[in-house]
């Protein structure tokens, strides 16, 4: 294995391993790159982005960036960065892009102040009758006649879930040509893949984790799973089979309530612990028997679980996420459960939001500095 490989092992099994999710639907790529820049400073070693070439370069360049500013800031970076592109499974909402129908469309404007990233432009409802001029089509996608802003898009589903009627936005998945694709990711500096398959189709997610692992045979892999969807006995027969695959380059990404880490508090994160919990159990811990034998008689037998040694053959590197925020890692300690590293969404784009969207952003390095201490905070809760 490469020195990359080694160096993203040893901050695994130091439980040091932060990861941005800049989102994996998420192509507004000015708007990663700035995140790349933030969180590379703030001390983040995973960038997890979405499979577009354009958008992984520009997270190259928000980490370049990093670097050049790292003096300036009095800041050490050190290990840099991994880019990890994200692929989804048909189904799997962190690829989907929401579409709104203008012809069915009521004008409440409902959806327009929950979407996080204002893909759903302001007063769009007072054009709806030039949208449905235009004639766009679910089936036909062409942004010049559709509503939502495709690059701006997550879809995490906040929209559909606000909307009155259940027939006005569906969702589009973000076909790949994962084959053609990935190698071109790579050779723009991606490191590592990750799979989201919290999907029921076992045989054709199992042929998508094998064309990954093909294709990026120098470094981990991670696969996103949660029990939301798959359930406690399928998610253990995935992580089995993704193993086989993978051996010991595998990352399993324990998503407790995928998409809702907008509060800082141990419920929203109480889920992401859970699974990793389960995981855990079947996976990471064994059964320690013992003897108490007290006077005559049979000896009492008391079995716990405990943890394998990191090194162990078997041991599987969990990363929390689903639900994720500043609280994370302390009540994974509180409940005893282990984990290798945290991954955050939609809470860390959140409190450097603000920033972000500075215009001044490049030209105020106090702007730059202020988000720095805001994410560096945050990673330093969780490693």
């Amino acid at each position: 294995m490469t020195d990359r490989f080694k160096i993203l092992q040893n901050l695994l099994k130091e439980e040091k391993c932060f990861k941005m999710i800049c989102g994996a639907g998420n192509e507004d790529a000015l708007y990663v790159k700035k995140l790349a820049l933030i969180y590379t400073l703030a001390g983040a070693k995973i960038l997890d982005i979405s499979a577009n070439v354009d958008v992984v370069k520009h997270a190259m360049e928000g980490i370049d960036k990093a670097y050049e500013l790292q003096d300036q800031l009095e800041i050490e970076i050190g290990v840099r960065p991994y880019i990890m592109v994200s692929i989804g499974m048909p189904g799997d909402h962190h690829v989907r892009k929401s579409y709104i129908d203008p012809n069915k469309c009521i004008g409440c404007n409902m959806c327009i102040p929950v979407c996080p990233t204002e893909a759903i432009p302001k007063g769009f409802t007072d054009e709806l009758d030039l949208f449905q001029t235009l004639d766009g089509s679910f089936k036909v996608e062409d942004q010049s006649k559709e509503i939502v802003i495709k690059d701006l898009c997550i879809g995490c589903g906040k929209c559909s879930n606000i909307c009155p009627k259940d027939d006005i936005i569906s969702y589009r998945h973000n076909a790949r040509e994962l084959r053609e694709l990935l190698p071109k990711c790579i050779e723009a500096g991606a490191e590592t893949f990750e799979l989201h398959a919290a999907v029921g189709e076992q045989k054709v997610t199992m042929e998508e984790w094998e064309l990954i692992n093909e294709i990026n045979q120098n470094n981990y892999n991670s696969m996103c799973l949660d029990r939301l969807h798959l359930g406690n006995f399928k998610l253990e027969y995935r992580i089995e089979e993704a193993k086989k695959i993978s051996k010991n380059r595998l990352i399993i990404q324990a998503d407790g309530y995928p998409m809702s880490g907008g509060e800082n508090d141990f419920n929203s994160t109480l889920q992401a612990v859970a699974c990793a919990d389960v995981i855990n159990k079947k996976f990471n811990m064994r059964i320690n028997k013992k003897e108490q034998k007290e006077g005559p008689g049979k000896a009492k037998i008391t079995s716990k679980r405990i943890y394998r040694p990191l090194s162990h053959r078997h041991n599987i590197p969990i990363v929390l996420s689903g639900g994720t925020n500043a609280l994370s890692k302390q009540l994974a300690e509180k409940a005893g459960v282990r984990c290798n590293g945290v991954a955050i969404g939609t809470y860390a784009r959140d409190i450097v939001e603000d920033f972000v969207s500075n215009e001044n952003f490049y030209t105020d390095i106090n702007i730059i500095k202020k988000a720095y201490q805001i994410a560096n905070k945050l990673v330093k809760s969780n490693i």
